[in-house]
């Protein structure tokens, strides 16, 4: 504690880089309302906080994306359009001039790292793979969250079990992974398929895609709850969780 408070008095640390340091999250206050940022959740859990841009207002999303980079130096930000996006970049190029952002259109996430940034590097690979292109919003999100946690990420589109020779001719590569996430949409029948083939913990991740009776992901959701392979479960398009679960499992 001491330390902190002599580098804050210093100017070495600004109040919301002490008060994360101190406390373990900051609060950014909006009228009636108040933000609470975990800054300590990657030295807590291995991973970073991520933004959830579903149900905030822009305001309200450029000013924790802000003061994440702030106290954090990276932002990751998730489930945003493109004009919130192009705001969200707005804001922080004009604060940190020299920032990096990475916005994924498909994925619908955006990262930012400061200028003094130096991402975690961890000695492991998590394969992300997907039944169609269709299923890559929410693999792609999977994807973004894992490689900030510290992992070599490698991507398999398309490998579907409506052909399963293509599904087949990816499980060598699939088996020097440290973990694997499988997004598959109508019935989910691909993650149980190349789980089957693996001696890798796989994380199934149910996509909402595909059309008619169970076409919201509920089809894939089931399938993948009866699995008679062993494999985990995440909730319909839960990239997120998916791509944190096997980047805890990776770095381990």
């Amino acid at each position: 504690m001491r330390e902190t408070l002599e580098a804050l008095a210093a100017g070495d640390l600004t109040p919301a880089e002490a008060e994360a340091q101190l406390r373990g999250y900051t609060t950014i206050t909006d009228g009636d309302r108040a933000a609470r940022f975990d800054a300590a959740r990657e030295t807590r859990r291995g991973v970073p906080e991520g933004i959830l841009a579903a149900g905030k207002t822009p305001a309200e999303i450029v000013a924790v994306a802000e003061h994440a980079v702030e106290t954090t130096g990276r932002a990751v930000v998730t489930r945003l359009d493109d004009a919130v996006a192009d705001r969200v970049q707005a804001a922080v190029v004009e604060t940190h001039p020299a920032a990096t952002v990475d916005y994924d259109q498909r994925a619908r996430t955006l990262v930012v790292h400061a200028e003094e940034f130096q991402p975690p590097s961890v000695d492991a690979t998590v394969a992300v793979v997907t039944g169609g292109l269709a299923d890559a919003h929410a693999a792609g999100e999977a994807a973004v969250i894992a490689r900030e946690a510290g992992p070599t990420v490698e991507r398999y589109d398309d490998v579907g079990v409506a052909n399963l020779d293509r599904a087949l001719d990816v499980v060598p590569a699939l088996r020097k992974a440290d973990a694997v996430v499988v997004a598959a949409g109508r019935e989910g029948a691909l993650p149980t398929v190349i789980a089957g083939r693996l001696d890798t913990p796989v994380i199934g991740l149910p996509v909402a895609s595909g059309y008619g009776a169970g076409g919201d992901g509920v089809a894939a959701l089931l399938g993948l709850l009866q699995s008679c392979t062993v494999l985990s479960v995440v909730n319909v398009d839960a990239g997120f969780v998916a791509g944190t679960q096997a980047a805890l499992i990776a770095r381990n």
